[in-house]
């Protein structure tokens, strides 16, 4: 009796080991598959990194393939315990991160004299593994933030390799996994939240999950092609064309010039700003609006109009400011508040100019936009608009309960009430982001980074936009930081593409007892 009870409980732990490591075999495959790509400029750029990049392309699809392959699959129906959704998503960012540091640290192989002693293998790292791992997340998490002072003196595989994981992070692994496999044995719209606490069900309808995943990619995959080709029109290359419209349309903002986006004509930074603005914008409603489903469309008003009022008030203020304050000339102005702006908000992290010198009210209100991000169900960070416009009619509604307490004074959302529950949800997250902020600018401190550096590292990268303030914002990057605030940065990356909760989840205690 007690064998069979043990082989049983073996069988339960080998099917949920199953049920976690499965998942991570496709976006390997796939990450290995997109390495690949980069050879395609790597050979054309005789950059001499093809080789390098071949490596860690084949070993990061064996992998994948080897797991797809050693475990089972599971059951179609899905696993209803969320805890594996919540683990699952965690680690496939993680294991996708660390995989994607293969081509940074491989192709940042430097031969050395092995006489002097500086190596027996007759070789070093140029790049750490800190630096790759930073670097791998930044992508991953369309961060955007880098540790690269000077990019253009990357390898062109390189270079393409950060605008690709960035755009592959921007949709989202899992919800690219979700787009083309059938079934993973884990409960798809567990998957799905684990990964995007915000996603919005504001406006849910009948569409199966698959199904509204597949059109989201259709939306994102047209509107890269798009800006590819308006680009291109517009004067860029190629190359610079493929790179920033992934760069910008995932609102990640890497660039392969360390200008960011500054040396680029007026039309071309306009087209930039067009594609981050629409990348702040909910998926659904863009494929509802392009193929004519109108009546959809008022599902999701509300937020995109507190999202185009918040876009448009930002401006008017920074093109203001910067004219009056800075000296701008107002085409000048229009243009760098304009684009700037939508960059903010939207936490691209594209940059058309050094911020740090711009008046420190512009600043604030930046660090302000950051925080509230784009619409949910979006590429964005933050706390997405949202969340942030049921804050403020939570706030009025108590007021109004307040003068008449006996008045149903619900909050609504599109007209309809929202529940307290979701209420309850939107304040915890809020709450969890500004202890987050708070703690990790007293840890960054205490590495040893500034005050001021310290508060802006956290808001780049926790609200997913980049660039900081100070060494690391504007036109910086974060290589100064020492390796231990690179690896707090790097957490803060994480926890904010996953928002918080799916990360803190795991420390719960009741989260790894059996039930």
């Amino acid at each position: 009796m007690k064998h069979r009870r043990r082989t049983k409980d073996l069988k339960k732990r080998a099917t949920t080991v199953g049920l976690v490591l499965r998942p991570l075999g496709v976006p390997l495959v796939g990450e290995g598959v997109a390495m690949l790509a980069c050879l395609i400029p790597s050979l054309h750029y005789a950059d001499g990194s093809h080789w390098r990049i071949l490596v860690a392309a084949l070993l990061t699809i064996a992998v994948g393939a080897a797991l797809l392959r050693a475990l089972p699959r599971q059951a179609a129906s899905g696993s209803s315990d969320r805890r594996l959704s919540y683990l699952t998503v965690t680690l496939v960012w993680l294991v996708m991160t660390l995989f994607g540091t293969l081509p940074f640290l491989l192709a940042g192989i430097e031969r050395v004299d092995a006489a002097a002693g500086l190596s027996p293998l007759n070789f070093r790292f140029s790049i750490s593994f800190v630096d790759a791992f930073f670097e791998s997340l930044s992508g991953l998490t369309s961060t955007g933030a880098t540790v690269f002072a000077d990019v253009e003196r990357l390898p062109a595989s390189l270079l393409l390799w950060r605008s690709l994981t960035e755009w592959l992070g921007g949709f989202g692994i899992i919800l690219l996994v979700l787009a083309v496999v059938p079934s993973m044995g884990l409960n798809k719209y567990s998957l799905y939240t684990a990964e995007a606490s915000s996603a919005d069900n504001t406006g849910k309808t009948s569409t199966s999950m698959r199904t509204m995943v597949q059109q989201t990619l259709v939306i994102y995959a047209s509107l890269t092609l798009f800006f590819v080709v308006a680009l291109m029109l517009s004067g860029m290359t190629l190359w610079e064309a493929v790179n920033l419209t992934f760069t910008n349309i995932s609102t990640g903002g890497f660039s392969i010039y360390a200008d960011s986006i500054a040396r680029f004509t007026p039309t071309q930074q306009y087209i930039l700003a067009a594609a981050m603005f629409l990348g702040g914008v909910n998926f659904a409603l863009l494929y509802n609006f392009f193929t004519f489903r109108w009546r959809r469309l008022r599902h999701k008003l509300d937020q995109f109009g507190f999202y185009l009022a918040l876009t448009l008030a930002g401006i008017a203020f920074v093109v203001l400011s910067l004219h009056s304050r800075n000296g701008m000339a107002l085409a000048d102005a229009l243009r760098c508040g304009i684009v700037q702006t939508v960059s903010v908000v939207t936490t691209t992290g594209s940059v058309v100019g050094d911020t740090n010198l711009w008046w420190t009210p512009i600043v604030l209100l930046f660090l302000v936009l950051n925080l509230c991000g784009g619409m949910a169900g979006s590429t964005t960070g933050g706390l997405k608009v949202m969340r942030v416009l049921i804050l403020l009619r939570s706030v009025r509604t108590t007021l109004a309960n307040r003068l008449h307490p006996n008045a149903y004074n619900p909050v609504r959302l599109n007209g309809r009430p929202v529940s307290d529950e979701m209420v309850t949800n939107v304040m915890v997250i809020f709450i969890v982001f500004v202890i987050t902020m708070l703690v990790g600018v007293l840890l960054l401190m205490l590495c040893g980074v500034d005050a001021t550096e310290s508060l802006g590292a956290v808001f780049g990268c926790l609200t997913s936009y980049g660039p900081g303030l100070g060494s690391c914002g504007g036109f910086g990057s974060y290589a100064a930081f020492p390796a231990a605030a690179k690896l707090l940065c790097s957490t803060l990356m994480l926890l904010g593409r996953l928002e918080c909760l799916t990360v803190f989840i795991l420390f719960l205690p009741g989260f790894w007892r059996n039930r």
